[in-house]
């Protein structure tokens, strides 16, 4: 039986690198809301009228605001910091394409997927992938981390 200093603990340090599987997964959905783009605008400064003018952005070609795509792919960081790997992984790198736009009101699902690992250094290569409620890839990317147990 698993004492509570020990489930304390696995929380702060997530799954060890021993512990991780090429094929382990995780994922992480949201819900994206006209006030998730509004903070992101404000906290970063990205008050591109694309995102936060509804009537700049019926002239665009997706005729309706649309999420940044930087906030999308901040729901694959969710899942690499609180899932998999999970606490104290430190990021190194992430490539990312932009494939479909996320529009207010779409439930996206941030997936990633262990690829390899590299153990001399603890380096983790991972799959990044999120789609919509329609299962439509809107980010493919990869990414790396380290982890430190």
């Amino acid at each position: 039986m698993t004492n509570i200093a020990q489930v304390k603990e696995k929380k702060m340090h997530g799954i060890s690198y021993e512990d991780l599987k090429i094929g382990d997964e995780a994922s992480f959905s949201k819900t994206v809301s006209e006030a998730d783009i509004y903070h992101f605008a404000g906290i970063t400064g990205d008050f591109n009228p694309l995102h936060v003018d509804k009537e700049f952005a019926k002239t665009t070609i997706f005729k309706e605001r649309i999420t940044h795509g930087i906030l999308t792919a901040g729901f694959i960081s969710t899942v690499i910091g609180m899932k998999l790997p999970g606490i104290n992984t430190i990021y190194l790198s992430q490539n990312l394409n932009f494939l479909a736009p996320v529009k207010i009101g779409d439930t996206v699902t941030a997936q990633v997927k262990v690829m390899e690992k590299k153990d001399q250094k603890k380096i983790i290569r991972l799959q990044t992938i999120v789609k919509n409620q329609h299962d439509e890839l809107v980010i493919n990317g990869e990414a790396t981390v380290m982890k430190k147990d």
